[in-house]
C-alpha cells in the first residue's frame, strides 16, 4: 500500500517572506544572534533565511567560521517543531558541501542528531536521515556514525520507519557496514534485512540486498547470512522483476558463497538455473556478479557437473565488450573444464 509523502510545509503561521533577507558576510552574525534569541519567531526566521544562505558553499564555510554550528546543536533539541525541522534542514543543506560535511564531523554534530532518531515529527527525522546519509558517503563521516554508535539504533529503525527515511537508512548502513559490521550483526541486522528482501517496493529490496553484500564481504559476515537462511530468499530475487534487485541479489549471493556453507545452501535452493538466466542475458546488470558466483558453484562436483553442460553460454560471454566480463567467463570456463 502507498504511503503518504512526507511534508516540508511549514506551519501557517510561520511567513518566510517577513524574514529579513541577509546577504553578504556581516549578516551572518547577525543572524547567529537571532538564533540565540528569546523569541521564536526571530528564531524560525533566522532559520529560514539560513536556508536559503547555505546553498551557496562560501556561506557555509563563513557559517562554520562564525560558530553557527555549536547554536545548530542546541536548537536540535528545541522544544518547537518547527525550529527542530528548519536546523535539521540547515544541517543537511550544510552536508551536501564538503566544507561543510567537514564541519559537521570535525563540530560532533553526528552524535548531537542522535536525539532525532525518535522524534514525533515525520520531515524532522527525515532531515535527520539524510545528513546520516550525505556523511556517510564519506569515509571519515562513515566513521562518525560507527563512533557515535548509531549503527543498533539505525538497524533497529529497519522494523519502524517510513518507506522514505527506510531507503535512507539503508544507503547509510550500506556505505557503514563497508567499514565495520560486528555492531550490526549484534543487533540482529541480517534477519532484520532479510525481511526487507521481500518489501513490496524494488528500491527497498534492492538496497536491503546491497546492505548484506556489503555484510558478506566480512568474513565475520558470511556465517549470519548462511545461518539465517537468507541465500533462498536471495535466490529468488535473482528473477525479480527489477534488474537492480537481480544484480545487488547477485553480488550478494557472490560474496556468500565464498564459504562452504553459502555453496551448499545455494545448490540446495537450485541456484544455478536463475543464475545461468542471468548471464545468457548479454544486457544483464547482473551479468558479471552471476559468472563469478557460478565460477564459487563449480567447485563443488555436483555444481561442475551442471555446469559443463551450458559452456556455450560462458563462451558467449567472451564477447561482452566489458574486460572484466571476458575474464570472469575465462576463469568460470578454467574452474569448470579443471579435472582432478
Amino acid at each position: 500500500m502507498a504511503q503518504p509523502r512526507i511534508s516540508a510545509y511549514l506551519p501557517p503561521d510561520i511567513d518566510p517572506t517577513k524574514a529579513a533577507l541577509a546577504f553578504g558576510r556581516r549578516a551572518l552574525p547577525k543572524l547567529n544572534e537571532e538564533l540565540q534569541s528569546a523569541e521564536l519567531l526571530e528564531q524560525q526566521r533566522a532559520l529560514m533565511v539560513l536556508c536559503d544562505l547555505v546553498h551557496d558553499p562560501e556561506k557555509v564555510y563563513q557559517a562554520i567560521e562564525i560558530g553557527f554550528l555549536d547554536n545548530l546543536k542546541t536548537l536540535l533539541g528545541h522544544p518547537d517543531n518547527t525550529v527542530r525541522q528548519k536546523t535539521a534542514e540547515v544541517l543537511y543543506l550544510m552536508s551536501m558541501h564538503s566544507v561543510g560535511r567537514q564541519g559537521l564531523i570535525q563540530s560532533g554534530v553526528i552524535s548531537a542528531l542522535s536525539g532525532l532518531l525518535d522524534d514525533p515529527v515525520d520531515i524532522c527525522r527525515k532531515n535527520t536521515h539524510q545528513i546520516f546519509y550525505m556523511m556517510a558517503k564519506l569515509p571519515e563521516g562513515a566513521a562518525g556514525v560507527l563512533q557515535a554508535g548509531l549503527i543498533p539504533p539505525l538497524v533497529l529503525k529497519l522494523q519502524t520507519e517510513l518507506e522514505e527515511i527506510l531507503e535512507l537508512i539503508l544507503d547509510t548502513l550500506s556505505n557503514c557496514l563497508r567499514m565495520e559490521v560486528s555492531e550490526a550483526l549484534a543487533t540482529g541486522a541480517v534477519a532484520a534485512l532479510k525481511k526487507k528482501l521481500t518489501h513490496p517496493s524494488a528500491a527497498i529490496r534492492s538496497k536491503a540486498a546491497e546492505v548484506l553484500l556489503e555484510i558478506s564481504s566480512h568474513p565475520e559476515g558470511k556465517l549470519p547470512v548462511c545461518e539465517e537462511e537468507v541465500i533462498p530468499v536471495l535466490v529468488r530475487l535473482l528473477e525479480d522483476t527489477d534488474p537492480a534487485v537481480q544484480a545487488t541479489a547477485a553480488g550478494a549471493l557472490m560474496f556468500a558463497l565464498v564459504t562452504p556453507q553459502g555453496r551448499s545452501s545455494a545448490m540446495a535452493a537450485a541456484a544455478i538455473p536463475p543464475l545461468l538466466k542471468l548471464v545468457a542475458e548479454e544486457t544483464s546488470k547482473a551479468r558479471l556478479n552471476a559468472i563469478k558466483a557460478l565460477t564459487l558453484l563449480a567447485e563443488l562436483p555436483e555444481g561442475r557437473e551442471t555446469l559443463l553442460d551450458h559452456m556455450d553460454t560462458f563462451q558467449e560471454c567472451l564477447d561482452d565488450p566489458r574486460e572484466v566480463v571476458k575474464r570472469a567467463a575465462q576463469s568460470a570456463i578454467r574452474v569448470i573444464e579443471w579435472k582432478p
